[in-house]
C-alpha cells in the first residue's frame, strides 16, 4: 500500500520559504489556526476542526467532473422513480405522516442523498422539485413524541431487533442535513433538535440494537455534531456519548465484517475522538482502515474483497467490493479528512473514486454491477458463488436489481464535489480533492472569493487555480500534496516559487491577494511506479500519480435482460486477457498521452487519455473457472514458454473488463509454470433439480464448511422438493478411472427443511445406461465430515448420485469429491 498516515502534529518544513514579492510557502502536517469565523466548525469543547465543510453548492463540478453527474442525472439514478417499487409514491411510508405505508426501509433515503445533491449541484429544476416532494414528506412525518419517517411501532427489517429501527432515519437525516445547507431551512434544525430529544429518552437497554444500526450508529453521531455546531445545545454532547457506548465496538478492533458496515463505520471512533480526546479512538479509525487493506486488501483500488462478506482465505483479487461498498469509503475518507485533516484521507478517497467507482457502471450510467473485482475478465449474470460469496447475477450491469447499490451508489460523486474544497482555521480555504470545478467562499475579513479551478486531474499533473476576490484581502491557502508526489512545484502569477520537497501533507500558501484575478499553478509530477503485494502470491500493479493501470481487455456489451430503456448488459473479452507482466519495471513502461475525450468522458477505453505500453507473456494455463471467474492467482514469479508480447494497459476506472494485479513473469531458477486447472472444471454437472438460490458449482468449488449448517455458505439442495427421488450427475469430457467418492451432506435440522438423505447409491454411465458400482461398504448419511463410499474401480464417461429423500423433507451436498 502507498499510503500513510501523516502524524498529525509534525511540521513537515523547517520553516517557510519566501518569494521575492514575499508570498511565504511552506509544507506542513495539516491545517491549524484561529477558529474559522465564516462557516461552522467544531465548538468547544470539541476538537478544534482543522477542516470544515463548505455549504451544498458552494463548491460546483466543471469538466469531467460535471459530466460525471451529468451522466448520473440522465442515467438510471435520475429517472429511478421510473424503475424501483421502493419509490413508488402511492402509499409510501416517507410520504405518510403517520409514517405509514410500504417501503419504509433505507432505499428511499439511500437514493435521496444522492439524486438530490445531485441536482443541486446541477442546478436541474425538475429534480430539485422531486427532491423537495421527499424532502417536505420527511419534515412534515414528525410525530408529537419528536420521531420521524416511517412508522416505529415494529422494526422494518428480520435482521433488526427490537421495536426501532433507525438506521433508515440516519439516512434521512443526511438528506436533510444537505438541504438545510443549501436553502437554510430552520424547519431541519427543528427536526434534528426534537428527534434527537427523543432518541436522548430511549433508554440504553432499547437503543441501537443489531444489526445494522448497530454497527453503523456511527453516522447517527455524524449528524448529532452537525447540529451541535449550529446550535452549541451542551444536551446534544450527551447523546453524542450514548450513541458512542452503544455503537458496535470499532475502537478495539473490527466487530463485522460485512463490507459495507466496514467501510462505512470504521472511522467512527475518530468522531467520538473529538469529544473525548482519547488517543485511542483517533487511532483506530486508521488502524482499522488498515486491517482492512492487510488482511483483505493486498489489491489496488482502494478497497478490499468483500463479497458480501470477508472470508478467511479469500484474499486474491478476484475477490470483489460491493458498489455500496466504494461509495461509503469515499464518504468515511472525507469525513476522516475533515476529522484529522491528515492528507492520507484525501489519498485514500481519490484511490477509490478515480480507480473503483468508475467501472462499477456502464459509462453512460443506465446501469450498474453489484460487485466489482481488481481481477474480473468476464461480467455476466451468471452467479459467481462459491468463489464471491454472493451467489447470482451480481456481475451482470443491471439497473433493475442489486437492491442496495442501485440506490445507494448516487451520492459517490456529489460528495466527492462537495468535498474538493473545504474551509479552514484563519479563514482560509483548502483544496482538500482534486478535480474542475469552481468554488465560492467567504474568506479573510469577509471577502466572498471565488476560485475556478481548471485541470484533467487525475489524468494530467497542473492543476491551476483562478483566485478571484473584489478587494484585497489575506487568507491561507492550503493544496493538499499526494503521498506519491515526491515533489510539488508552485507558481503563483506566473513566478515560481521555492517548494520544500514533500510527501503527503499540505502547501500553505500565505499572501495578501490582490483585487482582480491571480493565477496559481500546482504540478504534481506522476511517475510510473511498480506496487508489490507479496501477500497475494507476489503479484504486482502498475501506478502512474493517482491512477492504477489493468490490461486493456476488449469489450462486447450483450444485452442481457432489463427492458428496452433501460437494458441490462453482460460484458464478454474480445481479446486475450490471461497474460502476466514480463520482468516489471518502471524504466522499461512507457507513457502515451492520448487526445482529449471530446465528450468529456474519460473512464472509457475509447476515451482514455493516458495508456501505458509493457510487455507480457500469455499464461495459457490462467482460466476462467467454471461460473466464468477469473481463476485464482499462482505465486509469481511465473514461468511461460511464450513470446513476449507488447500490452497496452489504462487506468483501472476506465476497465470493465480488467487485470489489474498482474502474475510477474521470468525466467529465472525461482519462475514456476502455472499449475494445470484442476480437472473438475470440465466436467459437466447437471441435477434433477437445484434450488434458484443455490448452486451447483458448489459441488466442485474444494470448500467445506467447518459447520455443516453454516448459512451463508454455498451449496447445493434439491429444496423445496421433499420425499422424492432426486440425481445430480457429473459428466466427463473422456472417459476415467474411479474408484471412490467423498460427499458432504448439508443438514440444517431441526429448524430448516434439509435433512440427510433416506438412501442412496453411486451409478457410473456405461455407454447410454447408468449402472450401480459395485460398492465395498455401506453408503453414509452422517451429517458431519465426509461421507466416503469405495467401489470397485470403473473407467466411465459419468457417475451419478441416485438419492431418495427422507419423507417431508429435502436434501443438499456441500461438496462432492471424485477419486
Amino acid at each position: 500500500m502507498r499510503h500513510r498516515l501523516v502524524p498529525l502534529a509534525i511540521l513537515i518544513s523547517a520553516g517557510c520559504q519566501l518569494s521575492p514579492r514575499g508570498d511565504a510557502v511552506s509544507v506542513v502536517a495539516r491545517p491549524s489556526g484561529e477558529p474559522n469565523r465564516h462557516y461552522p466548525g467544531n465548538r468547544p469543547p470539541l476538537q478544534a476542526s482543522p477542516l470544515i465543510k463548505l455549504p451544498t453548492g458552494a463548491v460546483r463540478p466543471e469538466g469531467w467532473l460535471r459530466r460525471q453527474l451529468q451522466l448520473q442525472n440522465e442515467g438510471f439514478h435520475g429517472h429511478l422513480t421510473e424503475i424501483s417499487r421502493f419509490l413508488r409514491k402511492e402509499d409510501n411510508a416517507w410520504l405518510s405522516a403517520r409514517g405509514e405505508g410500504d417501503h419504509g426501509w433505507e432505499e428511499v433515503p439511500y437514493w435521496l442523498k444522492g439524486f438530490a445533491d445531485c441536482a443541486y449541484l446541477l442546478d436541474d429544476p425538475a429534480h430539485v422539485q422531486e427532491a423537495k416532494v421527499w424532502i417536505e414528506g420527511a419534515l412534515g412525518s414528525q410525530r408529537p413524541d419528536g420521531y420521524f419517517g416511517p412508522a416505529h411501532a415494529k422494526s422494518t427489517v428480520s435482521s433488526t431487533q427490537g421495536a426501532y429501527d433507525l438506521w433508515p432515519n440516519m439516512v434521512m437525516l443526511a438528506c436533510l442535513q444537505s438541504y438545510h445547507e443549501l436553502h437554510g431551512d430552520r424547519r431541519v434544525l427543528d427536526l434534528m433538535r426534537r428527534y434527537f430529544q427523543w432518541e436522548l429518552a430511549v433508554p440504553d437497554a432499547q437503543f441501537l440494537p443489531p444489526y445494522w444500526q448497530h454497527q453503523r450508529g456511527g453516522d447517527n453521531l455524524w449528524s448529532v455534531y452537525w447540529l451541535y455546531n449550529r446550535t452549541g445545545e451542551r444536551w446534544l454532547l450527551d447523546l453524542a456519548d450514548k450513541i458512542h457506548r452503544n455503537t458496535a465496538d470499532w475502537t478495539g478492533g473490527v466487530p463485522d465484517w460485512h463490507n459495507v458496515n466496514m467501510a462505512q463505520a470504521f472511522g467512527g471512533p475518530a468522531f467520538h475522538w473529538m469529544q473525548s480526546s482519547d488517543a485511542r479512538e483517533l487511532a483506530a479509525a486508521d488502524r482499522n482502515w488498515r486491517t482492512f487493506r492487510q488482511r483483505y486488501g493486498q489489491v489496488p483500488g482502494g478497497m478490499f474483497g468483500g463479497d458480501e462478506n470477508c472470508r478467511a482465505g479469500f484474499t486474491d483479487p478476484r475477490q470483489a467490493i460491493e458498489t455500496c461498498g466504494m461509495v461509503e469509503m469515499m464518504a468515511s475518507c472525507e469525513h476522516l479528512l475533515l476529522v484529522t485533516g491528515d492528507a492520507a484521507w484525501g489519498d485514500r478517497c481519490e484511490d477509490v473514486a478515480f480507480n473503483s467507482l468508475p467501472a462499477a457502471l456502464t459509462a453512460d450510467f443506465k446501469a450498474l454491477r453489484y460487485l466489482t473485482a481488481p481481477n474480473q475478465p468476464r461480467s455476466d449474470r451468471t452467479s459467481k458463488a462459491p468463489g464471491v460469496e454472493n451467489g447470482g447475477p451480481m456481475f451482470a450491469m443491471d439497473p433493475h436489481q442489486h437492491r442496495c447499490c442501485q440506490h445507494n451508489f448516487g451520492h459517490g460523486w456529489p460528495y466527492l464535489v462537495e468535498h474538493l474544497w473545504m474551509a479552514t482555521p484563519g479563514q482560509g480555504l483548502a483544496a482538500a480533492l482534486y478535480g474542475p470545478c469552481r468554488v465560492r467562499a467567504r474568506v479573510g475579513d469577509g471577502v466572498d472569493a471565488e476560485i475556478v479551478e481548471t485541470t484533467r486531474y487525475p489524468f494530467r499533473d497542473r492543476i491551476e487555480f483562478a483566485v478571484r476576490v473584489p478587494r484585497a484581502v489575506s487568507f491561507p491557502l492550503f493544496l493538499r500534496v499526494p503521498a506519491w508526489c515526491q515533489a510539488p512545484s508552485l507558481e503563483v502569477g506566473g513566478s515560481k516559487l521555492p517548494v520544500a520537497v514533500a510527501a503527503g501533507g499540505w502547501l500553505l500558501l500565505e499572501r495578501r491577494w490582490p483585487v482582480g484575478e491571480t493565477t496559481v499553478v500546482l504540478t504534481l509530477p506522476m511517475h510510473v511506479g511498480v506496487r508489490r503485494w507479496p501477500e497475494n502470491q507476489g503479484s504486482v500493479s502498475v501506478d502512474r500519480g493517482p491512477l492504477t493501470y489493468s490490461l486493456r481487455i476488449g469489450e462486447h456489451y450483450v444485452a442481457d435482460g432489463g427492458t428496452e430503456r433501460w437494458p441490462a448488459w453482460s460484458i464478454e473479452p474480445t481479446t486475450a486477457w490471461n497474460y502476466g507482466l514480463w520482468q516489471p519495471d518502471p524504466a522499461t513502461i512507457e507513457v502515451v498521452e492520448r487526445p482529449w475525450p471530446a465528450d468529456e468522458m474519460p473512464f472509457t477505453l475509447a476515451g482514455s487519455p493516458v495508456e501505458l505500453r509493457a510487455r507480457g507473456k500469455r499464461i495459457a494455463r490462467w482460466q476462467l473457472d467454471p461460473t466464468g471467474l477469473v481463476g485464482k492467482l499462482a505465486p509469481s514469479p511465473v514461468r511461460a514458454d511464450v513470446e513476449v508480447e507488447p500490452l497496452t494497459l489504462v487506468p483501472m476506472g476506465a476497465a470493465r473488463l480488467r487485470i489489474c494485479s498482474f502474475p510477474v513473469v521470468e525466467d529465472g531458477a525461482n519462475a514456476r509454470p502455472w499449475p494445470l486447472p484442476p480437472d473438475a472444471w470440465s466436467w459437466q454437472i447437471e441435477a434433477s433439480h437445484c434450488y434458484r438460490y443455490d448452486t451447483l458449482e458448489a459441488l466442485r468449488d474444494g470448500e467445506v464448511p467447518g459447520d455443516t449448517s453454516e448459512p451463508r455458505f454455498p451449496r447445493f439442495t434439491w429444496w423445496d422438493h421433499r420425499g422424492t427421488a432426486e440425481t445430480v450427475q457429473y459428466t466427463f469430457p473422456e472417459p476415467r478411472r474411479a474408484s471412490a467418492v467423498d460427499v458432504w451432506w448439508f443438514d440444517d435440522q431441526p429448524r430448516g427443511g434439509c435433512a440427510v438423505p433416506a438412501d442412496w447409491r453411486v451409478a457410473y454411465l456405461d455407454g447410454d445406461t447408468w449402472k450401480p458400482v459395485a460398492a465395498n461398504g455401506p453408503y453414509g448419511t452422517g451429517k458431519d465430515g465426509a461421507q466416503t463410499v469405495e467401489f470397485a474401480p470403473v473407467t466411465t464417461g459419468g457417475l451419478r448420485l441416485e438419492v431418495q429423500l427422507q419423507d417431508g423433507k429435502s436434501a443438499g451436498l456441500w461438496e462432492w469429491r471424485v477419486r
